[in-house]
């Protein structure tokens, strides 16, 4: 299958581990990934932050982008599948442009987050891959509200060999990033990641996993400035671990456009 990757924008500038991973992990899976060279944001954080005008040209830009390039489309964040799949036709409608709405909703139907795309679409759980560690999951607000990915992502990680997973508390209480929420409301932010830190810790787990790397980031930060010892990693850098390879973080990922 060819599969075109969205990188995401904190992907892009701040964690490459996330996509290049998921392109390591398709890849020795047997399918082609095509990386769009003039991807850019997908507007989320305008749309979220009420800024729908600003948001329409970056909407009409990704569904340019995407269309016709492949089979299918992944994203490893659930955000940002989410913004695509259920605000990227309805920003087009309120600008006035009905064909690219109609445009957003046929991509949209092929954009999967990767745990949907893994377990959905390419039909697999296990995935060939080796983590030796004692890891605990947090499911994002977006891929468990707005996706409704279920229980995907911990089907994926209960087939990794060598790994341990510890139930995370409370697990379906959300970290308290939410974006610009933990900028305009820090105190109450904190008071959340706090509480989430709490449940981490409490599972004696190595590792956080999650979908997203904006909550991976907010829990991250608050876990370092614990000296906690315990790190984030994306899911995608778990699954695409394997024995001989290890972690895929010093790997180099191809980009074709």
């Amino acid at each position: 299958m060819r599969i075109a990757l969205v990188a995401t924008c904190l992907g892009d500038a701040m964690f490459p581990q996330a996509p290049r991973a998921t392109t390591l992990l398709l890849e020795r899976l047997g399918h082609e990934v095509v990386f769009p060279a003039d991807q850019t944001c997908c507007g989320q954080a305008h749309v979220n932050t009420g800024y729908l005008d600003l948001a329409l040209p970056l909407v009409r830009h990704h569904v340019e982008v995407f269309s016709g390039t492949a089979d299918v489309v992944v994203a490893p964040s659930g955000s940002c599948v989410g913004c695509v799949r259920h605000q990227h036709a309805m920003v087009a409608r309120r600008g006035g442009d009905e064909g690219l709405a109609r445009a957003a909703e046929e991509l949209a139907g092929r954009t999967y987050e990767l745990s949907e795309l893994l377990v959905d679409v390419l039909g697999v759980t296990d995935v060939g891959a080796y983590y030796p560690h004692r890891v605990t999951y947090h499911p994002t607000c977006h891929s468990l509200r707005m996706l409704r990915v279920g229980d995907k992502p911990l089907r994926l990680l209960r087939a990794v060999r060598g790994l341990t997973l510890s139930e995370l508390p409370d697990a379906e209480v959300c970290c308290g990033f939410g974006g610009t929420f933990a900028v305009k409301n820090a105190e109450t932010s904190t008071a959340m990641l706090a509480d989430k830190m709490a449940n981490v810790l409490s599972t004696h787990a190595e590792v956080c996993t999650a979908g997203d790397t904006s909550c991976l980031m907010h829990i991250g930060g608050g876990l370092s400035r614990l000296r906690s010892g315990v790190r984030t990693v994306h899911l995608a850098e778990i699954l695409a671990s394997t024995e001989q390879t290890g972690a895929p973080s010093d790997a180099v990922m191809e980009v074709s456009s």
